[in-house]
């Protein structure tokens, strides 16, 4: 007991950068880890829904009974001694950078994401613009290596991923107009507090064509299928990373994933509450059911209630790629700029109506 009660004190001793420093290595490490099982997630679940095994060999460093939990380690291993290739006359400096570019806005963004009441790494108040810029950057990363490949079919996979990013960022852009209307701030942690009471207080109940253009857009932006025209084998190969090989396809590999997460931990902070329990509005405050644990924590701390929201959006994500066949490109570009934007842009004139005469959120 002493020995936690000087590390509480030692703790506290610490001036604040260093306890950023290790917030940010706390939550890396986590996000590392879940993109890893997330990927043996994405096999596990899609083999259970097309009635096969998945990955089931490969054990936790030898341990009996892991079958399988070992999967992300193997996979990285492999993925380490594989060669790095890179062409001849490629732009060697740019090569090397566009998946660092990439990958770090996917992790950086987590900085303003309030994981609970009170908790954010940084807390921005212009936290919703500093995680649209952030999001916006990883095009940049897709252009450089397509670019910097000096490879036909590297530079038109990048274009026609650069195309398709930009028409869905304006989408996703525009849907959260909507939710800065509803909230009144560019504070995630308020734009959280805004939603709470009960479900019904949600976003997504008053700005439901808004989360689905959101959820969509996000799809697209991450090149997921059914939205994966930029690695479409029957045309260009392997899109904009085909010169890509070991660690260096990792981490555009990884990228994907980590945005994947990203894009669910905001589409739940935006639409779903965020921490707040869907248990709120139905429990008095002093009920003995807020202590009962979920995912080791009290119903009523908050943290577990944002990784569930999270975990059930990443199942619609591998949902979606075991469901839906490969859309064409006309079909995806049709869909972000004929329909996604025309929608979006509807329902925020219907929100000013709805603030104009105070109903629903905008309420007095």
């Amino acid at each position: 007991m002493k020995l936690f009660q000087w590390i509480g004190t030692q703790w506290h001793a610490l001036p604040d950068y260093a306890h950023s420093t290790v917030y940010i290595l706390a939550l890396t490490i986590v996000l590392i880890l879940s993109v890893a099982y997330l990927t043996l997630w994405e096999r596990k679940l899609i083999g259970w829904m097309q009635m096969r095994r998945g990955p089931n060999r490969v054990r936790l460093f030898g341990i009996p009974h892991t079958e399988y939990i070992g999967q992300p380690f193997a996979d990285v291993v492999k993925l380490l001694i594989k060669e790095i290739v890179i062409p001849a006359r490629s732009n060697k400096v740019l090569f090397r950078l566009a998946p660092a570019i990439t990958l770090i806005p996917a992790f950086a963004a987590w900085a303003v994401v309030p994981l609970f009441p009170g908790f954010a790494i940084a807390k921005v108040d212009a936290g919703l613009l500093y995680v649209l810029s952030l999001t916006s950057v990883g095009v940049y990363g897709v252009i450089l290596a397509g670019w910097a490949s000096n490879s036909k079919y590297a530079f038109l996979g990048a274009m026609r991923s650069a195309a398709q990013i930009v028409a869905y960022e304006i989408a996703m852009g525009f849907a959260l107009v909507g939710v800065l209307m509803a909230a009144g701030s560019l504070n995630l942690g308020t734009i959280v507090e805004q939603q709470r009471g009960a479900p019904a207080h949600w976003n997504i109940v008053w700005l439901f064509p808004l989360f689905m253009v959101y959820f969509i857009s996000g799809v697209a932006e991450t090149n997921r299928a059914p939205f994966d025209v930029a690695e479409g084998e029957s045309e260009i190969v392997a899109g904009f990373h085909v010169e890509y090989s070991g660690m260096a396809f990792a981490l555009f590999f990884l990228a994907e994933y980590a945005n994947m997460i990203l894009v669910t931990g905001l589409t739940a902070i935006f639409f779903l509450g965020g921490w707040l329990s869907p248990l709120d509005g139905y429990l008095p405050a002093d009920s003995a059911l807020r202590s009962v644990p979920l995912l080791g924590l009290a119903l009523g701390d908050g943290l577990q209630w944002l990784a569930l929201k999270i975990f059930l959006l990443l199942c619609v994500f591998l949902w979606l790629r075991a469901t839906f066949p490969r859309y064409r490109y006309d079909q995806i570009m049709r869909l972000g700029w004929k329909i996604l934007i025309p929608i979006t842009i509807v329902w925020i004139a219907l929100e000013g109506v709805l603030a104009w005469f105070h109903v629903g959120p905008w309420r007095v």
